[in-house]
């Protein structure tokens, strides 16, 4: 999925079973006034959206057209690749095709000297200091010399809602979709991701 086609917000669709279900959780007698009625409401609703984040997968929010870079790529074709595609990372593939990595701005930056959380400005003003490019160093390095290794990756069955936990918990931007060979078919990005969440209201 692009950023052209990401969803629309919409509201969760709540069955009856989910409202029948949040009934059973109420304790107690259940009068239906307005306060109960958004009670039931409340929970059905939660209910809902976790069954759909659990029955929406990785295959159907990824974005299908993945590009890579191969472990032997020099980083000049790496960055080349990145800015053309405008797009911030990408897998980085072995020899037999499989996702051994990523690489990302973030990879970039730290080579030149950023912080683990640094920004371009950081890079800028390293340059400043040092009157000259701090990534003249990386000319004759490949994509393999900087990745961040190895590359956390799921299959296309993956539920959404594991994917925000992985985002979350692995602190990644992008998610490769892999076949059982270990090679992409899809990458979920963090728009993907929002993009489903959103439409999970």
């Amino acid at each position: 999925m692009s950023s052209a086609d990401l969803r629309e917000c919409g509201p969760v669709d709540i069955s009856d079973q989910d409202v029948l279900t949040a009934m059973k959780k109420m304790r107690g007698y259940i009068d239906i006034t307005p306060g109960d009625f958004r009670e039931v409401y409340r929970v059905a609703y939660a209910l809902a959206k976790e069954r759909m984040m659990n029955a929406l997968k990785a295959g159907d929010i990824m974005t299908r057209q993945v590009f890579t870079i191969a472990t032997d790529d020099d980083l000049i074709a790496a960055a080349t690749l990145l800015a053309e595609k405008s797009i911030s990372g990408a897998p980085v593939t072995d020899p037999r095709g499989r996702v051994v990595g990523v690489i990302s701005e973030k990879d970039f930056l730290r080579k030149m000297g950023a912080a683990q959380s640094g920004s371009f400005m950081q890079v800028v003003a390293l340059c400043l200091k040092n009157k000259g490019c701090v990534a003249t160093a990386m000319i004759n390095r490949k994509a393999a010399d900087i990745m961040s290794a190895p590359a956390v990756t799921a299959g296309p069955d993956i539920a959404v809602g594991a994917i925000a936990t992985l985002f979350g918990e692995k602190e990644i931007n992008r998610l490769p979709i892999v076949d059982a060979r270990g090679k992409a078919i899809g990458i979920v990005t963090r728009s993907d991701l929002v993009s489903s969440l959103c439409m999970l209201g």
